[in-house]
């Protein structure tokens, strides 16, 4: 990347060529999923390893199967589909851990297991050149075990 450093000295300024860093965020979630029957339950922290603050991120959270209808979701979530809901971090301090979002849903039918992806839906207006942690998979059997991602 190529980048005009402005250089002033007293009166003037002069226009340098120079290297600028760019500001970027580095959003990631962590957390654990649990299904027993047709209720499964997510609990996730959002961490923010990038060189800027985040005013806000959504992440993504897309289960295998289609969700009940009449989900009672927290405060900063909402559906965006049959199988996808999409919630707010709230703003995250770099090298800050967000505040803690638990999601209980309901699955339209029990299920043996389901698939749960995790991904970064959006993050302010803040670029995240390394977008390969922004997406995350993890089976979750019907067993009432609690899975870490």
């Amino acid at each position: 990347m190529r980048a005009w450093v402005v250089s002033g000295v007293c009166a003037g300024a002069l226009l340098v060529p120079g290297n600028a860093v760019a500001a970027e965020a580095g959003v990631v979630f962590h957390g654990s999923a649990v299904l027993d029957g047709d209720r499964a339950e997510v609990l996730l922290t959002a961490r923010n390893g990038g060189s800027v603050d985040v005013a806000d991120a959504t992440v993504r959270l897309r289960w295998s199967v289609p969700l009940a209808e009449g989900q009672e979701l927290p405060a900063r979530c909402v559906r965006e589909d049959e199988r996808t809901v999409l919630c707010g971090t709230g703003p995250l301090a770099v090298d800050e851990v967000g505040e803690r979002l638990r999601l209980p849903v309901r699955l339209r039918e029990r299920q043996a297991q389901v698939s749960l992806e995790v991904e970064t839906a959006w993050s302010a207006d803040v670029a995240d050149q390394d977008r390969s942690s922004d997406r995350t998979r993890v089976l979750v059997l019907a067993t009432g075990d609690t899975y870490a991602f």
